[in-house]
């Protein structure tokens, strides 16, 4: 049979938050594997002549690695794109509720009757208004609540520029008392803003932080996995090399942060708690499984996934079952200090 003939270029895109894609990237590391195939590796956010940046949400490029909010990932597997789940990471992000300054609304008991933001954009999938409709449904939850305790109020994103800024904006002028906001840009959004925080989703049991980016999918088509399986076990082998680097760098971690967030050390320390560098390393274990699980459950309640998808079927573990016996193989020894 005559092997497949390799691709020229590569793909990777992933979303602005701690991922071992962008750490790779950072290094050189993707461009050092794959140069002596004569494969080029591009970022698809580097929107370049011929490159579709809308491929982040529909996968829609058979040559691309995806590591990003599971609600695309999802929304893009449910209309039938053939992509397989090749890891998950579970990377803890400042999720919160605020409120109005001296509001006295704290705690997610408080949420019962109030109108919360749920913001609108104009896009194919809008992984946003699914956001502050999960992260609502953890507070509430958490307070043996239902969304049909509270009132949610739709906000319209058109006008406004900035994450979070059209439901700061509603918060300011009374419209709603409650904003879902997370991540780096979101700590520093809402100290511009003088909101308060009202519940602290992170202090909440797990299954309450589930969310776009709890946990995180890795992607990649099926088409590319099914006429190359090497190359996509070659690029986890390389996730899990800066995975494993940066358990011992925090600080580069944070830098590199900085650098994918477009916050500033202020909003990354913030959002990250300390051992976010420990955290990089994708896995499938069970029990992430179930949570995106529940995830594909919840968005499909919501009206957002057009088809279910059977995450389970939808995974592929030995990709990564290859590449973590290849990282393994290619760690060094461990020096033995002599017996005595």
């Amino acid at each position: 049979m005559t092997p497949a003939v390799l691709p020229s270029t590569l793909w990777f895109t992933r979303c602005p938050v701690p991922t071992a894609t962008g750490i790779a990237a950072d290094r050189g590391w993707l461009t050092e594997e794959f140069a002596p195939d004569g494969i080029t590796v591009r970022s698809l956010q580097d929107t370049a002549p011929g490159t579709d940046p809308a491929a982040h949400f529909t996968h829609a490029l058979p040559g691309l690695f995806r590591e990003g909010g599971n609600v695309p990932a999802l929304w893009a597997r449910s209309r039938g794109e053939r992509t397989r789940l090749i890891g998950l990471t579970w990377i803890e992000e400042r999720q919160t509720v605020l409120v109005r300054p001296g509001s006295g609304i704290r705690g997610a008991e408080s949420l019962r009757g109030l109108r919360l933001a749920a913001p609108v954009h104009a896009i194919a999938i809008d992984f946003w208004r699914a956001m502050a409709l999960r992260g609502f449904d953890g507070a509430l939850a958490a307070a043996g609540l239902t969304p049909d305790d509270a009132a949610f109020v739709d906000v319209p994103a058109a006008g406004h520029r900035g994450q979070w800024a059209a439901e700061l904006a509603a918060l300011r002028r009374g419209e709603v008392d409650a904003v879902y906001v997370k991540g780096a840009r979101a700590v520093e959004a809402a100290r511009r803003a003088g909101a308060e925080v009202a519940v602290e989703l992170d202090d909440l049991p797990g299954r309450f932080r589930v969310n776009n980016g709890t946990p995180r999918p890795i992607t990649v088509h099926q088409e590319l996995l099914d006429a190359h399986p090497g190359l996509v076990d070659r690029f986890l082998t390389v996730l899990l090399r800066a995975a494993d680097w940066a358990a011992g760098q925090p600080a580069e971690v944070a830098r590199i942060l900085g650098a994918e967030t477009g916050a500033g050390a202020e909003g990354v320390a913030g959002a990250y708690r300390p051992g976010t560098h420990l955290a990089l390393r994708p896995g499938l274990a069970p029990d992430r499984l179930a949570l995106l699980a529940e995830q594909e459950a919840a968005l499909r309640a919501h009206g957002f996934l057009p088809e279910p998808v059977d995450v389970t079927a939808w995974a592929d573990p030995e990709p990564l079952r290859r590449a973590t016996a290849s990282a393994t193989a290619a760690r060094p020894d461990p020096v033995r200090t002599p017996a005595p």
